[in-house]
């Protein structure tokens, strides 16, 4: 049963807001913590969405952070947390997190947008991180409410977002704050993780990023957040889509998880493109990495965490 702490951080959209499921829109949010949140610092004043240039549709001074619930119309009990990149100091959510939380729900994934914290607003650096882990415990404990399967609870991350993605992979097992109710009790490591043009190391020469920036503040930064450096005979199968020509985060970030994978002898795959760059969500119909949603589909089907294609489907 669950704590009456946790009951009272759900609250359902489409109930206030009739016209959600015609834009497409969340059905439920869960707000991450009961009351207040470990770490300091932090920003003021209203969230705010970008509206030009690469920061369109990119949130920032997030002061509740969250979880927007995107169901899909027949479920198959299988979950996904969406971690939007930007460097830590904004979240794409427009341009990414969301369109692929509505491909997922498509699927019949139960889709779960994450708004986090950023050390960029003055938040503390491992804010992220407790976030992240926070979410992933709030769906497991609430798994059958959520009508999901706590055993098929996958993750996928951009950029800094696969960061995030590959430290909760990797160091999911690690408490990042104090137990705030019954829901710490349960895992925060997620049972697969997709990276979509991730940052993955804090050392050197790829230590470069605007991501970096804020983790250096970190003990020991350089090692406890390089994900390659924290992949262990536990860590769960990961999926790998980057770039060639990616100018942000170089291709030697998944060249690298995947090199430590192989050596720890984890299931991993990955697919690097020619041309494609950086931040490209879902990528543009005709581009080369536009491929990876599929290549992603089939490879969760083939490790069961989706159930096989009926032969008259078309497409994925």
């Amino acid at each position: 049963m669950l704590v009456r702490s946790l009951l009272a951080l759900l609250f359902l959209f489409a109930a206030a807001n009739p016209s959600a499921a015609a834009d497409r829109g969340p059905d439920q949010v869960f707000k991450l913590w009961p009351g207040a949140m470990p770490g300091s610092g932090g920003g003021s004043g209203p969230e705010k969405v970008g509206k030009a240039g690469s920061a369109t549709g990119a949130v920032s001074n997030i002061t509740t952070p969250r979880m927007e619930i995107y169901r899909p119309k027949k479920p198959n009990g299988a979950a996904v947390l969406v971690i939007g990149g930007g460097g830590y100091f904004r979240i794409q959510i427009a341009s990414a997190a969301v369109p692929t939380a509505r491909w997922l729900a498509k699927r019949g994934v139960t889709a779960v947008v994450l708004y986090y914290r950023l050390p960029g607003d003055g938040w503390n650096s491992d804010a992220p991180f407790q976030d992240g882990q926070r979410a992933m415990r709030l769906l497991r404990a609430n798994a059958a409410r959520l009508k999901i399967d706590p055993k098929r609870i996958g993750v996928i991350g951009f950029s800094a977002g696969g960061h995030l993605a590959g430290i909760l992979a990797t160091r999911g097992g690690h408490d990042f704050y104090p137990p705030a109710d019954i829901a710490d009790r349960v895992s925060a490591v997620p049972d697969f993780a997709g990276l979509i043009y991730p940052v993955v190391s804090m050392r050197a020469p790829i230590d470069t990023t605007r991501t970096a920036r804020y983790v250096s503040k970190l003990p020991d930064w350089r090692d406890a957040f390089s994900v390659e450096a924290q992949v262990t005979a536990a860590t769960p199968p990961i999926f790998l889509a980057h770039a060639f020509d990616d100018p942000t985060a170089d291709v030697a970030h998944s060249l690298r998880l995947a090199a430590a994978m192989h050596a720890a002898k984890r299931p991993v795959e990955m697919h690097l493109f020619q041309r494609g760059g950086h931040s490209w969500g879902l990528g543009k119909p005709g581009d080369p990495v536009a491929a990876w949603p599929r290549l992603f589909s089939s490879w969760v089907r083939a490790n069961g965490w989706l159930p096989a294609r009926k032969a008259a489907e078309a497409s994925d």
